[in-house]
């Protein structure tokens, strides 16, 4: 066994530490998140949480549970990530594998019009006409349910369909010719040979796509006027403004807990999905980056 020279050793020394301390700083707000939905109202105003819970109470927890709205946000957010990762991956899929094809009639120009998107914006009150242009279009083929503009008003982003792309052309000439010579068209050649070799960034693209419509809450909260549409991250927002409001009017139920513990508790249920999935995903993740990040 090869022994390490002490410089060698200093250094995975410092790396480790430092890792650690990184680890730590991420890991602490999800800790305090659920010390603080935990703990007792007490000590939630006498400023005594700050790593463990404090005189451990669930009464925050069992208002979420009985929230209606809440679970009605929960499922708005669960139909949007759904369709919305699904329709997204669609359209980047196929946009890329057309885009990796060198037979592509004007494909430097539509490569370049693609990556141009991602240098200049058109702009914030551009895009939000463009939604609510999009939503009236629904609204008079009879679909009223606004969070299907935001599932196909949003369902791409030019950075993911270049990974795509990338990944794509990586895929060796020979396995497409000889698919081909079997008599597979292009819809086979894509389903049956480019993304079976493609998992690690087809797995990327699908979190990255699914993360962020979990976590949208801009566009939804400036498009969908009905609170029954609203997603849990605008649910959550906008009932973190009536605390607010109702502190400022000087309204504050007596609550065996406080609003703080309650919205951390909300915190805390709307992560629960994204914990568990992506411990499967994530072995995907720096593998697929890389290879249809970069391209050799």
């Amino acid at each position: 066994m090869k022994r390490m020279d002490k410089s060698e050793f200093l250094f995975k020394i410092l790396s480790y530490t430092f890792t650690t301390i990184f680890a730590a700083f991420c890991l602490y707000p999800f800790i305090y998140a659920i010390s603080a939905a935990l703990s007792s109202k007490n000590a939630m105003d006498s400023g005594l949480v700050i790593l463990y819970p404090v005189e451990v109470q669930l009464d925050a927890f069992k208002a979420v549970l009985e929230d209606k709205m809440f679970w009605l946000s929960y499922a708005n957010t669960l139909f949007v990530t759904f369709y919305g990762t699904i329709w997204a991956m669609f359209i980047s899929v196929t946009g890329a594998y057309a885009l990796s094809k060198s037979r592509l009639i004007f494909r430097r120009g539509f490569n370049f019009l693609l990556v141009f998107t991602m240098w200049f914006n058109a702009g914030m009150i551009p895009q939000y006409i463009n939604y609510v242009n999009t939503r009236n279009v629904f609204h008079s083929i009879g679909i009223t349910d606004d969070k299907w503009v935001v599932v196909i008003a949003m369902g791409l982003a030019a950075f993911n369909i270049i990974i795509l792309r990338n990944a794509f052309e990586g895929v060796p000439k020979e396995i497409e010719e000889a698919a081909i010579v079997d008599g597979a068209n292009d819809f086979q050649v894509l389903t049956k040979v480019y993304i079976p070799m493609t998992k690690a960034a087809m797995a990327t693209v699908t979190l990255f796509y699914g993360l962020s419509r979990w976590n949208g809450y801009f566009w939804a909260r400036q498009i969908i006027s009905n609170s029954s549409e609203w997603p849990l991250q605008v649910y959550i927002r906008r009932a973190l403004e009536d605390k607010f409001e109702a502190i400022n009017y000087g309204v504050e139920p007596d609550l065996p807990y406080t609003y703080d513990s309650l919205f951390y508790a909300m915190i805390v249920c709307a992560i629960i999905p994204i914990i568990i999935i992506y411990p499967y995903i994530q072995k995907y993740f720096a593998r697929g980056v890389n290879l249809g990040g970069v391209k050799e």
